[in-house]
């Protein structure tokens, strides 16, 4: 028998390509039992099912083509937070190269029997030219038993036994499981006059040897789709939206509008001129920005989610959390700075404390000219004024030398406001772009920057400079 929609020569390609890659055809006299064997087993990433089984016969070819490969092929929007349905499955295989025939068979209750054996046995005529099958079934007989993808690679004539991989359970090759029980939990039956069967061979189209596995750069569609399966779990009530906004996601308890207006204005607008100025990779890691809407949503949500009560009114970012978590009600600012950070975690993770603060505090106001981001005056200004007055303002050679501790714990009041209007005055001379790459390419032989402070402001009386820029931070006005 001949799969129904299968053109000849696809065929011959199909039988070609599999027996080469080492499958072997076991007949028994019935001229039934076939098992197709050296198929690796992958085990799914969560509801990527269907995506396991088609990474186990893209692994046979050994070109490293993945579930995660197979998802990102689907087109599928990872804002989703789930995985490929058949639908998208089908497009997915389609485009890895793969004929996979009509993919759903309509069967009529009345004639179930005859309708499902017609199906299996098309099924298995595939498994003997060499073919494996991905299938949607019902996981098994319990009631409300969800959908899930297997892949058929063999079956036992003798035994009446169907063989599949399983890919939801570690040790899950060569499976059986009667054929009788299959054909019940084959048919999805949506409608009572009209169930469906899903069957999708994999029949290679092209020569799946010459695919060349895609270079790893940022994270994937698959790596947004897992993280926000995770993230789903951890919202605190249905009033928040998700926001996908490369490489943050972002979650809101405001209007799904609103939040969408501020993941856009404020956090790729940062992010785009920030990497623009300073930063070429993204953040190591898929980061969550939150946004609660007010005071009494921020403090209670964050200890909710976090289990911790927030140490600042305004937000903080959290290491441990992987989140960026903020009481949007005063404002963004706080974000921009925020946002700063994990950016300079992955570009610059040797950046000493000053100045990583510095540059973060210097865009908690900011705006945008000439296509570049600028920081602007902001609260800062006045206790560093008064300190200035008051001469409590240490040198640039005490403030670059401070270790983390000493920036955080040991701060006489001036560090923060010190490193950001020292970064607002390279920034309105044009130099501050300049330093942090040079900085950056001196950093194992200046760790502080202080010598790189020197050479771009080309001043070698670091005194003389201070007294300078004293007196240009006490012209300054805020607001």
């Amino acid at each position: 028998m001949v799969r129904i929609g299968t053109i000849a020569a696809l065929l011959v390609v199909g039988v070609s390509l599999f027996m080469a890659a080492g499958y072997v055809n076991a007949r028994s006299d019935s001229d039934k039992t076939v098992v197709l064997k050296g198929i690796p087993h992958v085990l799914q990433n969560p509801d990527f099912c269907g995506e396991a089984c088609a990474a186990m016969v893209l692994q046979k070819y050994g070109r490293g083509l993945d579930q995660d490969y197979v998802f990102n092929q689907s087109g599928l929007d990872p804002l989703s937070g789930r995985g490929c349905y058949t639908k998208e499955l089908a497009k997915s295989l389609g485009r890895i190269g793969f004929d996979i025939g009509s993919v759903w068979y309509r069967v009529s209750p009345k004639q179930a029997k005859t309708g499902l054996e017609k199906q299996w046995w098309i099924l298995h005529e595939d498994l003997v030219t060499g073919t494996p099958s991905i299938v949607c079934m019902h996981y098994d007989a319990t009631p409300k038993a969800p959908e899930h993808f297997r892949l058929i690679v063999g079956y036992d004539g003798e035994r009446d036994e169907v063989i599949y991989h399983e890919p939801a359970e570690k040790r899950g090759a060569y499976r059986r499981m009667k054929r009788l029980e299959f054909i019940k939990l084959w048919p999805l039956k949506y409608e009572t006059d009209e169930w469906l069967v899903v069957r999708m061979p994999l029949l290679p189209k092209r020569n799946m040897s010459e695919i060349i596995p895609p270079a790893s750069v940022g994270h994937t569609d698959a790596d947004y789709a897992q993280h926000i399966m995770k993230l789903k779990k951890k919202l605190p009530g249905d009033r928040f939206t998700i926001i996908l906004q490369r490489p943050f996601v972002v979650i809101g308890d405001e209007s799904p509008s609103m939040v969408k207006r501020r993941a856009e204005g404020t956090v790729k607008w940062a992010v785009d001129l920030l990497k623009k100025s300073y930063f070429e990779k993204d953040p190591n890691e898929i980061l969550d920005i939150w946004l609660f809407r007010d005071k009494q949503s921020y403090e209670e949500n964050a200890g909710k989610i976090f289990r911790c009560k927030p140490h600042t009114p305004y937000g903080y970012f959290s290491h441990t959390d992987r989140a960026l978590v903020m009481n949007i009600a005063t404002g963004g600012g706080t974000l921009v700075h925020e946002i700063v950070h994990p950016f300079v975690a992955s570009n610059f993770p040797e950046c000493p404390a000053w100045f990583n603060e510095g540059l973060g505090s210097l865009y908690e106001q900011s705006s945008e000219k000439g296509g570049k981001i600028r920081g602007l005056t902001n609260w800062r200004l006045a206790g560093l004024q008064a300190a200035i007055r008051a001469e409590k303002v240490p040198s640039f050679k005490t403030l670059t030398s401070t270790s983390t501790h000493e920036f955080y714990e040991e701060d006489p009041g001036t560090n923060y406001a010190q490193a950001r209007y020292l970064c607002y005055y390279l920034q309105e001379h044009d130099l501050l772009e300049k330093f942090y790459h040079s900085f950056y390419a001196k950093r194992k032989t200046d760790p502080t920057g202080y010598e790189t402070l020197k050479e771009i402001l080309g001043r070698r009386d670091m005194a003389k400079f201070k007294r300078d820029w004293e007196s240009y931070v006490l012209e300054l006005r805020f607001p």
